[in-house]
């Protein structure tokens, strides 16, 4: 599944939230697989606080304050891929992800406005983050991603080509450090392998570290 039928790199369509750490984690794996497999990744906005909304008076009181704060960096992300082309995403993400996961930065505007200019956008687009005026587009972006995989996971989301043509999509995988070099082509030549096999739906086991940035 590394290549199409001609030949050509495969196209990874990648749904992430810019808040979410573990996303961010295997975002900077699927780089590495692009320099040791023939893939090319595709960005896509998906959100926690849509995907939490059902449920919002049944989560924790502190995670629920986290989800409001999570509307503005995936509403400014929309609008920066509403204006500019889906090209500005992955860009974008990568200056939202080193300072709010990095840097630790507050996610506020004036942390947007930085990570919209490091990447040549306009610093009027942090205004997204205060307004509803792109809530349709967000929601239609995380709908097409999550209905691959259906409600219960998280973010990321990622979908390739099938031998069939019909879309392989899965929530994850969920690693830190991001595996670089052969270890990130073998982790997704075997999660290609899982995901693609009939009937598959889960591998899991529970965490004991946190997500290592800086490795």
């Amino acid at each position: 599944m590394a290549e199409n039928a001609t030949g050509d790199a495969v196209r990874a369509d990648f749904w992430f939230d810019p808040l979410c750490p573990w996303a961010w984690m295997t975002s900077r794996w699927m780089l590495e697989v692009e320099k040791v497999r023939p893939v090319r990744v595709s960005w896509h906005v998906m959100s926690l606080a849509v995907l939490n909304e059902p449920k919002l008076d049944e989560l924790p009181p502190e995670y629920a304050e986290v989800l409001r704060d999570a509307w503005g960096p995936v509403r400014v992300c929309i609008a920066a891929e509403q204006a500019h082309g889906n090209e500005v995403l992955g860009p974008l993400y990568t200056a939202l992800g080193e300072r709010f996961h990095h840097r630790q930065q507050e996610k506020n505007r004036a942390t947007l406005v930085e990570a919209l200019e490091e990447v040549g956008l306009p610093a009027e687009l942090a205004d997204a983050a205060e307004t509803d005026a792109y809530d349709t587009e967000l929601r239609a972006s995380h709908k097409v991603g999550i209905d691959l995989v259906g409600q219960d996971v998280g973010t990321p989301v990622i979908s390739v080509p099938g031998a069939d043509g019909e879309p392989v999509a899965f929530f994850g995988p969920v690693v830190t450090p991001a595996p670089k070099g052969e270890a990130a082509a073998r982790l997704w030549d075997g999660t290609l392998l899982v995901a693609s096999t009939p009937g598959f739906y889960e591998i899991k086991r529970t965490r004991d570290v946190g997500p290592q940035f800086d490795v």
